[in-house]
């Protein structure tokens, strides 16, 4: 059982009203004692969006703050947008589009520098980029690493959080090390989809409980995540919206209290620099 003091925070799902279920799935959250999430803008071209230059994005980033906005009146906490260009969106441009890597890279550096825009003006809380998570060629990754380094300088410019989707792995201190050489500290990258063990960034945990549990033994910063796609072909992928909420009192009824503590205070305090207590007003 969840109290009415403990904040439940998603740190990574999508959200489509236009397509499948939208505010429906933060009603489900909100329902099940879901407070804060951490809205990331869906790739480009799912939304009709097939970009030539940075300015392209743009509405895709503005759609996802109208999405946060409504969120907001749905939940006891309240929603961030994290927006940025999905790295998968290379091969897109490569493979379907006939764009060479350095095309396509500048492509998406110009999106990852729109997005930077709403960072510096308060309206989104944190960039998002990352690599392919499948096998590329060498030009192709050469310039995925680029956008990401480019999305670690537009944090360290603007002191926020970068959240990465990218490669599985258990060690990716080269990524951090990167990051701290643009000047971005490690604790400000975030894994996103990790498992529950992670040496570099800072794990943003699939809400499975075999990954929660390890996270949980270790005792070290992270975050819990369904990685919701909101997709009308695909209901319940990744994990449905309900699931953070499930498996925070599912933890609570094992005696996991510190790291729930520690994934839904600690951890985003840290990371983000927000405060779910503060934001936090059950009835």
């Amino acid at each position: 059982m969840i109290d009415d003091e403990t904040p439940v925070l998603d740190n990574h799902l999508h959200l489509d009203p236009d397509n499948h279920r939208g505010i429906d799935a933060v009603s489900d959250f909100a329902r099940l004692g879901g407070t804060h999430l951490l809205v990331v803008n869906k790739p480009s071209w799912h939304l009709g969006v097939e970009a030539e230059t940075g300015e392209d994005f743009r509405p895709v980033f503005e759609r996802t703050l109208e999405i946060v906005e409504a969120a907001n009146e749905e939940l006891e906490g309240r929603a961030w947008p994290v927006l940025g260009v999905h790295p998968g969106l290379i091969s897109r441009l490569v493979d379907d589009r006939g764009y060479d890597a350095n095309d396509a890279r500048e492509i998406m550096q110009g999106g990852i520098d729109v997005a930077a825009e709403y960072v510096a003006n308060g309206e989104a809380l944190a960039l998002k980029s990352g690599r392919p998570h499948y096998e590329v060629d060498d030009a192709v990754l050469e310039a995925s690493n680029a956008v990401m380094r480019r999305a670690f300088e537009r944090g360290a410019e603007l002191d926020c959080a970068v959240q990465l989707h990218a490669e599985a792995s258990e060690e990716m201190t080269e990524l951090t090390d990167w990051a701290e050489d643009a000047g971005l500290p490690a604790h400000r990258v975030v894994k996103h989809y990790a498992g529950g063990r992670l040496e570099g960034p800072i794990p943003s945990v699939m809400s499975e409980k075999d990954r929660l549990e390890v996270a949980a033994e270790r005792g070290e910063p992270f975050l819990m995540e369904t990685d919701y796609v909101d997709d009308p072909d695909r209901p319940g992928a990744v994990l449905g919206p309900k699931t953070v909420p499930r498996r925070v009192a599912w933890m609570l009824e094992n005696g996991l209290d510190d790291a729930v503590r520690i994934a839904h205070v600690e951890t985003p305090k840290t990371v983000y620099g927000i405060d779910t207590v503060e934001t936090l007003e059950r009835p």
